[in-house]
C-alpha cells in the first residue's frame, strides 16, 4: 500500500481529465484499486493498493 498526500487546494476528480484516470488505469491493471479524496479546500489523498507476490 502507498499513500501519497497534499496541502493544496483539493478537488482533485479522476473522472475529470486524464491524469488520476491514467494513475488508476495503471494500478488496476495490476490488479490494485486506487482511492483518491479531495475535499475542496482540504489537500488531496491518493491510496494504492498493489497486489505483492
Amino acid at each position: 500500500m502507498i499513500e501519497v498526500v497534499d496541502d493544496g487546494i483539493g478537488g482533485a476528480d479522476p473522472a475529470d481529465g486524464s491524469g488520476l484516470r491514467g494513475l488508476a488505469d495503471r494500478v488496476e491493471v495490476t490488479g490494485g484499486t486506487l482511492r483518491v479524496t479531495s475535499p475542496p479546500g482540504s489537500g488531496t489523498r491518493l491510496w494504492a493498493e498493489l497486489p505483492c507476490a
